[in-house]
């Protein structure tokens, strides 16, 4: 009687350990949309980043064509609440609920930065 029978190396090929099943990273489903903003002596901008695949999800400016006829001056506190109010609506329109804001560190939640925050916010668009 020999020790390797045919039924034991079936045995043993059906035995083979698979490699561990690594769970998806954390940081896709924590806060993946984030909110950066871009004030120049002339224009104001915002954009929606989808962090983990590093791709502009929506954005506004006040450089855009539309909005220059009813913005009157494109860099005021006015003109900001009002590309945040865009930006929510584009947004919403995405189904994007909500989004992670990022400040620089010299932008103070204050004035314009204030202006676009708020007027996401009250657009419908939770802040994280």
């Amino acid at each position: 009687m020999s020790r390797c029978s045919d039924g034991d190396s079936k045995l043993n090929l059906e035995m083979v350990i698979p490699p561990p099943v690594r769970p998806p990273k954390l940081s896709n489903f924590l806060k993946p949309y984030v909110l950066r903003m871009h004030f120049t002596n002339k224009y104001v901008s915002a954009q929606v980043i989808h962090s983990p695949t590093a791709t502009v999800a929506s954005s506004a400016t006040s450089q855009e064509k539309a909005l220059r006829s009813s913005i009157g001056c494109t860099r005021d506190v006015a003109a900001a609440s009002k590309i945040g109010k865009i930006l929510g609506e584009r947004l919403l329109l995405k189904d994007i609920p909500a989004v992670t804001v990022f400040l620089k560190r010299e932008q103070r939640y204050h004035g314009k930065v204030k202006a676009v925050i708020d007027s996401l916010r009250e657009s419908g668009v939770k802040l994280l």
